[in-house]
């Protein structure tokens, strides 16, 4: 395969006037266009990223930080990212910072050192003042959490609205005695999905017990230990919600292990609709969180602040109940 150099060489011109004649400025000489033009054509040569940035001093790669690799919800957003800028021939570079603000900060820096030209960030550990300080450095994205001096770049989900939902529902279906698995107390849409949990209970006179409360990490083994602590209290429940999917999947493990039939002992809601709710059993009623729509918004974002497009633009999601088969309505008293 040719490459910008031996079109160079062929055409008897320098690289940069091949990437000038590639990117389409009318600046350059006729004579030395007319001479790249068909060096390109005798090679055949396909116009690589690389060539293409030479003019205009982009590299076309767009540095992603995400929180993890391993879980279905971060390759979600990783692939709407990924093939949301690749049509775009721009391509990404991705970093991991494990909900830990030293190897979030670590992760950023690493990615601004291989010359992206703007960021997409799911930050778990970042302070607001944080992103606005890296905004002021190059363009970034944010994906999942609202900061509010950035608020044209953030591509979030309702998560009170989805807590409230989610709580909503089960009282609906006639339960009063519900519990509560949340994520951990540092973080964002944790809080704001058990404040929706709140507002819900709140609305139907129904008081919110702190004994009711379990504050897990989003992992499965926290839906193990969260239902096992909440069984031992002297307290009944005949419903429980979990902030996330998989501490949903370990609660029903935990449920069957110990005896209870579900949904009939014990009616479980989830959060965020990954691929795990629709192989438990029963399949999990649960919260949807469209982190595929909210990655390929953030991607577009970038192509319009970066790369002069005009996409159109959804900054904030409702959250949405997918009803299957995890809650059954609660038996009279």
């Amino acid at each position: 395969m040719a490459t910008i150099y031996q079109v160079a060489e062929r055409a008897g011109v320098s690289l940069s006037t091949v990437s000038r004649v590639l990117n389409g400025r009318k600046t350059v000489n006729p004579l030395l266009r007319e001479k790249v033009e068909k060096a390109v054509q005798e090679l055949n040569y396909r116009p690589s990223s690389v060539a293409r940035s030479l003019a205009n001093s982009r590299t076309d790669s767009i540095g992603v930080l995400v929180a993890e690799l391993h879980t279905p919800f971060f390759g979600e957003m990783m692939q709407a990212i990924e093939m949301t800028l690749r049509a775009q021939d721009k391509h990404v570079i991705i970093s991991v910072g494990h909900n830990d603000l030293a190897k979030e900060l670590d992760a950023v820096e690493f990615l601004i050192s291989r010359n992206c030209d703007a960021l997409i960030l799911h930050s778990e550990a970042m302070s607001d003042q944080d992103l606005v300080a890296l905004q002021s450095r190059l363009p970034v994205s944010i994906i999942n959490r609202h900061v509010k001096e950035l608020d044209e770049a953030c591509f979030c989900l309702d998560n009170e609205s989805g807590g409230y939902s989610a709580t909503r529902h089960l009282i609906e279906q006639g339960h009063k005695d519900i519990a509560y698995i949340s994520g951990p107390g540092n973080k964002a849409d944790a809080m704001l999905r058990l404040a929706g949990h709140k507002r819900a209970l709140q609305e139907a006179g129904i008081p919110f017990s702190p004994e009711s409360l379990y504050e897990g990490r989003f992992k499965e083994e926290d839906g193990i230990n969260g239902l096992k602590a909440l069984l031992a209290k002297d307290i009944k429940f005949s419903a429980l919600v979990c902030a996330n999917d998989w501490m949903a999947s370990g609660a029903m493990s935990c449920a069957r292990d110990m005896g209870l039939q579900l949904p009939e002992d014990l009616s479980i809601v989830g959060f965020d609709d990954v691929v795990i709710a629709h192989h438990v059993y029963p399949k999990l009623t649960t919260v949807s969180n469209p982190i595929y729509e909210m990655g390929e918004m953030a991607a577009k974002h970038i192509l319009n602040k970066v790369y002069g497009q005009k996409h159109q633009l959804q900054h904030l999601y409702d959250a949405e109940m997918v009803l299957r088969d995890s809650v059954l309505s609660a038996s009279p008293d």
